[in-house]
C-alpha cells in the first residue's frame, strides 16, 4: 500500500517530545489563511519554484513540460497552476539545471518510510522521541497511516499523530489508539471566525476533540495564536472553559504566528490566497498563558 507525502523532516524537535522524525502527508481539508505548509493543502502533486535560484533565460523547464504547463513571461517562469500531468512535471523538474523547481509530493510505500526513520533510531532512544505524522492531514488517508502506524509498533518506535481534528470519528479513534501522543490543533471557538480563516466549521473539531480525550491517550492541545484572529481575551477565555473539563490534556502549546509559508504559497503560484498577518507581541502571548493557567491547564510558548 502506498501514499502521498510531501515532506521528510529528520531532527525535528517541535513535533512533540525528544528527537523525531515527522512524516508530512500531503492533503488537507482546512484552508488556513495563515498556512505554514501550504504546499500539503492539495491532495495533488504540484510544482514549487524557487525564483532566487531560476536563471529564466535557460527556459528547460518549459521546453520539457507540456507546452503551455509553464511559461517565461516578463523575463520570469510561470506555472500554470492548473497543470496536473504528473509525469510532466516530473520531466519539467528533472530538466531545471539550478534546483529551482520542485515537484511537491511523492508516493511512497509503508516500508519505504519505515527503512527511512529507522537511519534515527540511535536519536529516538537516547532523547525519547520517536516520528511524527504531520500535513496536511494524515487522517486523509486513513488506511496508509494505519499500516504505518501498525509497522512502526512493530519495530518499537513511538509515534505521534498531529492532526487538525476535521475527519471521519472512526478514523481519528483508529488512529489515535495506535500512536502514543496526539497533537491536536485548536485554531478558533466562534464558529463564523472558524469557517472566515479556515474555510470549514469548527463543530466536528471541537466533538472530536471531546471524545479523543475519554479514550486515555495523551493530547498536547497546540493553538496557533495570531494577532486579531484569535488572540482575544474572549477566544482565549471559551478555549480554556472548553479544555478545562478534558481528561488527558497534558500540555496547551502557544505558537505565535510566523510568515514561513508565504514564500512557498508564492511558489506554487497560491500567493495571493495567502493573507498577510501579525505575530501578537510578547505582552499578548503571556496574557493568554497566564489564561490557560488561571483555568488550570498546563500552557507553555512553542511546541
Amino acid at each position: 500500500m502506498k501514499g502521498l507525502i510531501f515532506d521528510i523532516k529528520r531532527f525535528a524537535i517541535h513535533d512533540g517530545p525528544g528527537i523525531r522524525t515527522t512524516l508530512f502527508f500531503k492533503g488537507c481539508p482546512l484552508h488556513c489563511a495563515w498556512c505554514h505548509n501550504p504546499e500539503g493543502i492539495s491532495k495533488r502533486l504540484e510544482l514549487m519554484l524557487f525564483p532566487a535560484r531560476c536563471a529564466a533565460e535557460c527556459r528547460a523547464c518549459v521546453k520539457a513540460a507540456p507546452k503551455g504547463a509553464i511559461s517565461k513571461s516578463g523575463g520570469r517562469i510561470a506555472i500554470d497552476t492548473s497543470f496536473r500531468d504528473a509525469g510532466g512535471m516530473a520531466r519539467a523538474a528533472d530538466a531545471c539545471l539550478y534546483d529551482a523547481l520542485r515537484l511537491v509530493g511523492r508516493s511512497v510505500s509503508v516500508g519505504d518510510l519505515v527503512a527511512e526513520v529507522e537511519k534515527d533510531r540511535a536519536f529516538y532512544e537516547t532523547s525519547g522521541g520517536g516520528v511524527t505524522f504531520s500535513g496536511g492531514e494524515p487522517l486523509l488517508q486513513p488506511r496508509f497511516l494505519s499500516e504505518l502506524a501498525d509497522a512502526l509498533r512493530a519495530c518499537g518506535l513511538r509515534t505521534a499523530l498531529d492532526t487538525s481534528g476535521l475527519a471521519e470519528w472512526e478514523s481519528l479513534e483508529r488512529a489515535a489508539r495506535k500512536v502514543d501522543l496526539v497533537l491536536y490543533d485548536l485554531k478558533l471557538m466562534d464558529d463564523a471566525g472558524h469557517k472566515e480563516y479556515t474555510g470549514v466549521s469548527n463543530r466536528a473539531i471541537l466533538e472530536n476533540l471531546r471524545r479523543l480525550s475519554t479514550l486515555g491517550r495523551a493530547i498536547r492541545v497546540r493553538i496557533p495564536l495570531i494577532h486579531g484572529v484569535n488572540d482575544g481575551p474572549e477566544n482565549i477565555r471559551r478555549t480554556a472553559e472548553f479544555l478545562k473539563p478534558l481528561a488527558n490534556i497534558e500540555r496547551v502549546s502557544v505558537l505565535p504566528y510566523h510568515k514561513g509559508g508565504r514564500a512557498k504559497a508564492e511558489g506554487i503560484g497560491k500567493g495571493a490566497a495567502f493573507r498577510e498577518f501579525t505575530a501578537p507581541s510578547p505582552a499578548a502571548v503571556d496574557a493568554v498563558l497566564a489564561e490557560l493557567a488561571r483555568h488550570g491547564l498546563s500552557a507553555g510558548k512553542g511546541a
